[in-house]
This record gives structure tokens, sequence and C-alpha cells, in this order.
């Protein structure tokens, strides 16, 4: 195991792991050990991680159904407010609340603003756009995207303290420890 220092502002202790199942097994740890500003990044999603960094679920998928509920409605309003009172045309004795034609607005409205509402959500909630963050700091951080797996305990956590962080983080067979600057 290698360890790596850096300087003055500390972001955080950042240990790096080869297997899913170990990155796993120290975020339980790291919960366990009553850790709470703990943050995990590997190339693929491993079920339970976040359950093991203590993530709780999003709202997303209710913003995203409130926001298509009141896509729909604004679209079937649209197009009966234009069909019935703005621009009445009575063809063929056919009734000017004809619903069935506006199905397909209607549905298109709501697909969009529904896709709209969570990508923006999303970025939102990510705190993105972020063109840095320290964590790309970290020795050999370009292989989270490929086959490393990391877990950062960060220096903001009310449990963290330098030396015995770093001896929780060798405690759980990393294959290095950094300290991460801001």
């Amino acid at each position: 195991m290698t360890i790596a220092t850096a300087g003055t502002s500390l972001y955080g202790l950042v240990a790096e792991y080869n297997e899913p199942e170990e990155i796993l097994e120290a975020a339980n740890r790291s919960r366990k050990a009553g850790y709470k500003a703990i943050d995990a990044y590997t190339p693929f999603p491993i079920e339970g991680l976040d359950e093991a960094l203590g993530m709780e679920p999003t709202r997303l998928g209710w913003v995203v159904l409130i926001a298509g509920i009141i896509a729909g409605l604004g679209g079937f309003f649209m197009q009966w407010f234009a069909n019935v009172e703005f621009y009445p045309l009575n063809i063929g004795g056919r009734p000017l609340n004809s619903w069935p034609n506006f199905i397909v607005i209607t549905f298109e409205c709501t697909v969009l603003i529904s896709a709209f509402t969570a990508g923006l959500f999303m970025m939102g909630r990510n705190g993105l756009p972020r063109a840095y963050h320290p964590i790309f700091n970290t020795p050999n951080f370009e292989s989270a995207t490929r086959d490393r797996f990391f877990l950062c305990i960060e220096a903001r956590d009310e449990r963290f303290d330098l030396g015995a962080t770093r001896s929780f983080l060798e405690s759980t067979r990393p294959n290095a420890i950094s300290e991460v600057e801001h």
C-alpha cells in the first residue's frame, strides 16, 4: 500500500480498491464507524452501495410525475381553449371539445416537460455543471472510469481526524490512501 500526501487545505482521505466487493465492505464499515460525509466513485453502479453510503431515496420521480401531470393538463387546456373559446369552428356538426383529437398533443407535452424536468432537476441536484472538483486531485483517479473503486471520507465530517481516519481506512486494506487537497 502506498500513502500519498498533499498540501495544507485538506478535502479528505481517499482509499483506492480493486474490487466492487471491497468498496462495498469499506463503505458499510465506514457508516458503522459513524462517518457521514463519505462518497464512492466507481466505474459502474454497485448494488447496495447507495444504502452503504447512507444516501436517502431521491424525490426525482415525484417531481417528474407532478411536472408531467401539469404539462399534460396544460397541453389539453391549450387545445381546448383554442378550439372552444378562442376560435370555435363548427365544421360538419362536430363537437368543439373533441378530446380524442387532443390526445397526441397532450401526450407529447407530458413527455417533453417530464424529460426536461428530470434532466434539469438531476443536474441541479448533482451540482452540475461543475468544471472542477477536489477529488480530481487524487492520484490515479482517472481509473475510476475504468477499473478502480475509490472511497472518500471528507474532512468536513465531524468524526474526521487525520490519524484515526487514516488508520481506519488502512484497516479496510486498500491499494492506496491519498490525502486530497482543495
